[in-house]
């Protein structure tokens, strides 16, 4: 068999594989949600932050893509490996990332549509711990946010998105996670035709790593 079939074959292997994993992740999120939606218990368990940060990027992208196949856009990941795991509720935590970084990549998106391929929309994406904090952000390049409608960005059903693209509870409901049900806080800066970050502090209270 020639070397190119092979390599082929290998790489549509891998692809397979990947595909598996993030389908899994994604059902496992859809359900949690589900049953969230249902009023079904939900505790904190140990989890990885970093990971699920990871996961929500990547489903959202590939989310994106199915939708447009032009859609592309450049990530940048910057994640503090000392973390370590950390007890939180993690289907709403990756509830409010899907949120966030969905808005990031549409309005990344669309400054693109509106500018021209001389734009490269861009995604940014950070872990840190500071001291009892730890510190999340999520970034995009698009048009930031006016300032006549940032009195209303966190409540429910208000959106900018064209009917049928935007429920307008994204932000309100991550904002009820991070606040309400994890204690931190969620804010955001921005400038208009340049940015917007949004950053999302949590309690760092890291699980004990077992030993023996």
């Amino acid at each position: 068999m020639p070397a190119e079939m092979e390599e082929m074959i290998t790489n549509l292997k891998q692809n397979t594989i990947k595909i598996q994993e993030h389908g899994k992740r994604a059902d496992n999120i859809l359900r949690s949600m589900l049953q969230h939606s249902r009023g079904g218990s939900v505790e904190k368990q140990s989890s990885d932050i970093n990971a699920l940060l990871e996961e929500a990027v990547t489903l959202t992208y590939h989310g994106m893509r199915a939708q447009d196949s032009n859609f592309d856009l450049q990530i940048e990941s910057s994640l503090d490996a000392t973390i370590g795991k950390m007890e939180v509720i993690p289907q709403e935590i990756s509830r409010a990332f899907l949120n966030i970084i969905g808005n990031a990549c549409y309005e990344a998106y669309r400054k693109k549509m509106q500018n021209g391929e001389n734009f490269l929309p861009l995604l940014s994406v950070s872990t840190k711990k500071l001291g009892k904090e730890l510190r999340i952000s999520i970034r995009d390049n698009g048009n930031g946010i006016p300032k006549s409608i940032r009195d209303k960005l966190f409540t429910p059903f208000f959106t900018t998105k064209p009917t049928g693209q935007g429920t307008g509870l994204g932000l309100s409901m991550s904002y009820d996670i991070i606040v309400q049900k994890h204690n931190g806080q969620i804010s955001y800066e921005t400038e208009e035709g340049r940015f917007t970050e949004f950053i999302i502090l949590l309690p760092y209270n890291p699980v004990p790593i077992a030993v023996g």
